[in-house]
């Protein structure tokens, strides 16, 4: 990003690097002000809005209104009202109806705080701003000016100072240190070469975010051409998150239209470092929101065999503005790559539980989205209280089975987070996480948060899986019940049946190939080689298979269902022993 300020679809990036702003003057003669400025009074010109009409009555000369302004406001910061009528009478009008000027000012500022607000600083870049050494205070700082500034002027106009003080967030609701990284990218991926990394990230919370979607349609495909030979990249648009998923080192690019998505990847995936990624070829890339010729959204992955590379795309469209496409690409990569190393990616969740008495068990429940696998751990967390003494996550929506040297299934994880439905977790533990979490459409149905719930280092130690269910969310009966054979286990979660639940544009009872869609369901054939290999070490090596009913599909069980299946389950684990 060169520009010192850019305003597309919505979204501010603000680059430290080319300028910061540490005074009013500076800030009201900044492009970025007459920029967010002009688009607010587009913006009121479009609605025709009483505020509208008041300022074209009050400036007759609508060409010259922002430069208008923009003086008033400087004036504000040093005079009263009457002071500035008295130098200059052009703007006794604007300024005579006190009222009218306020609610100008405040409809200014919601405005501005409306829009998704980005501080930039490139570590390799010199110009009049500054470096990362004081990033953190410069982003203090810049909030802080914006809301003086704001104040200042409202207290000239009324002459009085205000009562109570909100300290909102009024700068970036994140900050982003870029750097610019080298890898080993060959003709392929030259497209990409000059795009800057993200190095750190500074997030505001609570970071709420509006995307204009809230579930996610279709599957990834395969396709035998390299997507990225007919797309279209501004690299002064562009991002890249590189990201550890699992034990695979990730290259996420996106377009700025959908920083949201990229910088909340943060609470999902750890954050690679420098020197894990400079000088190093990625195992995944994905190019999110790239421009081509394609009306329709193209959602696909490519195998770079030449490269050794599994590449996913997906084209810049309206439709993909929802996490789900960002994350769920993302870890379909890794589970192709998975599968080609003989690995079985498992769509579901997987705790380690520590009890009070040093027994230790880990669970994983598999399931498609929706299927009750988070809600029912987190009912055992809250019924476990008086039993469990330490219950880490190692994976809560996409993991993997390894075999140890010894045939003993090891169970890893992906992220270092939960993307989690609001709407299925209970409403006091939701505000308890607002000061770490990440709100999508909280006001929506399919309300997201995406929330840090595990450290890397725990995510990819492995563990010894005991308990392996299928969450049944679809159907009455036994709460937790146990398979006798790998044959009759293998039916059921082959089949990948769930009542949908709204996550995705599927309705009523749905099946996906072993309950994932990501990976999965686009290598049926190497699967259906791997799961009775798997299935039989878990029968040989003493791990419990069954089904959990959870309830969470069936109407009013919603709440009841998952609790219910989580007290058969602490009764499971409490009769396990190590």
């Amino acid at each position: 990003m060169q520009k010192e300020f850019s305003l597309s679809n919505g979204k501010a990036m603000i680059n430290f690097t080319a300028k910061y702003c540490n005074t009013t003057e500076s800030l009201l003669d900044s492009y970025g002000f007459k920029t967010v400025l002009q688009h607010y009074l587009d913006n009121i010109r479009k609605k025709e809005s009483n505020i509208y009409r008041y300022i074209v009555k009050s400036l007759e000369n609508y060409e010259e209104v922002c430069k208008d302004l923009i003086k008033v406001f400087k004036f504000l910061m040093v005079l009263k009202v009457e002071e500035i009528i008295n130098i200059d009478i052009k703007y006794e009008k604007l300024l005579e109806d006190r009222d009218k000027f306020i609610a100008f000012i405040e409809d200014l500022y919601n405005f501005w705080r409306k829009i998704e607000r980005y501080t930039i600083v490139q570590n390799n870049k010199i110009g009049e701003g500054l470096q990362s050494v004081n990033f953190i205070d410069a982003n203090n700082d810049f909030s802080k000016l914006i809301l003086n500034t704001y104040r200042k002027i409202e207290e000239n106009v009324l002459g009085v100072k205000p009562k109570i003080y909100r300290q909102l967030p009024a700068g970036g609701n994140a900050g982003l240190i870029l750097n610019h990284v080298s890898w080993p990218h060959g003709k392929s991926y030259e497209v990409l070469a000059n795009i800057p990394f993200i190095e750190s990230i500074v997030l505001d919370p609570p970071f709420i975010t509006y995307p204009k979607k809230n579930t996610r349609d279709g599957m990834f495909t395969k396709t035998d051409e390299d997507p990225l030979k007919s797309c279209s990249i501004n690299v002064n648009h562009w991002f890249c998150y590189p990201a550890k998923v699992g034990s695979l080192l990730a290259y996420i690019y996106f377009h700025r239209d959908f920083m949201a998505h990229g910088v909340t990847l943060c609470n999902l995936f750890e954050i690679a470092k420098e020197e894990e990624c400079r000088d190093k070829k990625p195992d995944l890339i994905y190019v999110f929101g790239a421009r081509d010729n394609e009306e329709k959204v193209k959602t696909v992955f490519y195998e770079d065999k030449e490269n050794d590379i599994m590449l996913g795309y997906v084209n810049y469209h309206e439709d993909i503005d929802y996490f789900g496409y960002m994350k769920k690409m993302t870890l379909t990569l890794h589970n192709l790559i998975m599968i080609k190393r003989g690995n079985l990616p498992v769509h579901g969740a997987m705790v380690n539980i520590v009890t009070k008495d040093n027994k230790v068990a880990n669970v994983v429940i598999m399931g498609d989205s929706g299927a009750g696998k988070s809600e029912s751990l987190e009912a055992l967390r809250e019924l476990g209280e008086d039993y469990i003494s330490d219950m880490t996550v190692i994976f809560d929506d996409m993991g993997v089975v390894k075999l140890n040297p010894k045939g003993k299934p090891l169970g890893y994880g992906t992220e270092i987070g939960a993307f989690v439905r609001l709407d299925d977790l209970d409403t006091g533990y939701a505000f308890k996480q607002i000061d770490r979490s990440i709100f999508m459409n909280p006001d929506k149905i399919n309300a997201r948060l995406v929330m840090p719930v595990a450290n890397y280092k725990e995510i990819t130690s492995g563990y010894e899986i005991d308990l392996f269910l299928y969450a049944n969310n679809y159907e009455d009966g036994e709460e937790l019940e146990f398979f006798n054979t790998p044959e009759e286990s293998i039916e059921v979660f082959r089949e990948g049946a769930r009542m949908a639940k709204g996550t995705t544009t599927e309705k009523g009872l749905v099946k996906s190939y072993f309950a994932n869609p990501f990976g999965p369901a686009q290598k049926k054939e190497e699967m259906d080689k791997l799961i009775p290999q798997y299935f039989k070490e878990f029968f040989n090596k003493g791990v419990k298979v069954g089904q959990l009913r959870t309830g969470l599909g069936i109407s009013g069980k919603e709440k009841e269902g998952p609790k219910k299946a989580a007290i058969k389950l602490l009764e499971v684990i409490k009769n396990l022993s190590k």
